[in-house]
């Protein structure tokens, strides 16, 4: 059975077999199998760094079997974290836009290559992956519970991190600033304790511009959610937002704007959660 085994790897490196999914997906079934029957109850060095080089070699045939628009979409998203990774792990030259009484502040600062870019920072009393869930799970929700978002819905998931949406914004109270609308890729990530929403601007097929709505654009904006140092149950929460609302719009306004959004998003985030909570202790009927 081995030398098969290896007869049917060996076939899935050429590229043209690469492409038929059953038999990527075959050989992997193989693979697993004799490494499992020949590893008995105490696998040895060599069976264990043969896992690891299996489980690099699905990731490679999941890489294998996007399609290249697919694939384009994943990696604008991996970028959209990496690079709001980088501008949220400087801590120096970011100035306070405002701070509300219970805490929640906004920073901002200006990039050579972005421009303006804003910070929400707040720290809720939820664990981590409760709000992961309502943020990346329930995402198509956003509209019930959020009044400055009219609409979010998910044109399309490649993968379990990644996917492209589009967002209708409401207009902002005095309608100094009209609704807008945003198609973005968004990357979905946990790594260990911390989770992160990461996202860009994008363009997708489903969604061209629409008669009556400017198209803005966003990115690179990114969620991170961590456990607080002293108390695992609640969550540092950082909001990093970098938009361009397009249209003539005074900078005064877009800050004022912007950074108010940011503390409101915070609150109506505190009351949605607290609602799930009053709603899972509800008897039944």
């Amino acid at each position: 059975m081995l030398p098969a085994t290896f007869k049917l790897c060996a076939g899935i490196s050429y590229r043209h077999m690469r492409n038929m999914t059953g038999l990527r997906r075959n050989a992997m079934v193989a693979i697993h199998h004799e490494l499992s029957r020949l590893s008995g109850p105490g696998p040895s060095n060599w069976i264990s760094q043969a896992r690891r080089r299996n489980s690099f070699l699905s990731s490679r045939i999941e890489e294998d079997a996007h399609s290249e628009e697919e694939m384009s979409y994943v990696k604008q998203g991996e970028n959209a974290l990496q690079r709001a990774i980088g501008i949220l792990s400087e801590q120096d030259g970011w100035t306070i836009e405002t701070v509300a009484p219970n805490g929640d502040k906004v920073l901002s600062k200006v990039l050579p290559d972005v421009g303006k870019v804003f910070k929400l920072e707040v720290v809720l009393e939820q664990h981590p992956d409760n709000l992961y869930e309502e943020l990346v799970g329930n995402m198509e929700q956003m509209g019930e519970w959020n009044p400055n978002v009219k609409e979010v819905k998910i044109l399309q998931k490649i993968g379990k991190d990644t996917m492209v949406t589009h967002e209708v914004s409401a207009e902002t109270p005095g309608n100094l600033v009209g609704p807008r609308d945003f198609v973005s890729v968004r990357c979905a990530k946990r790594r260990g304790s911390t989770c992160f929403l990461a996202g860009m601007s994008t363009q997708h097929p489903k969604m061209p511009e629409q008669k009556g709505v400017v198209r803005a654009e966003n990115g690179p904006t990114c969620i991170v959610m961590k456990h607080c140092a002293d108390d695992p149950n609640k969550t540092k929460f950082t909001w990093l937002l970098s938009l361009d609302l397009k249209g003539w719009i005074p900078k005064t306004i877009i800050n004022k704007v912007l950074s108010q959004t940011q503390v409101d998003f915070a609150n109506h985030l505190r009351q949605r959660m607290a609602d799930n909570v009053s709603m899972g202790m509800a008897p039944a009927c």
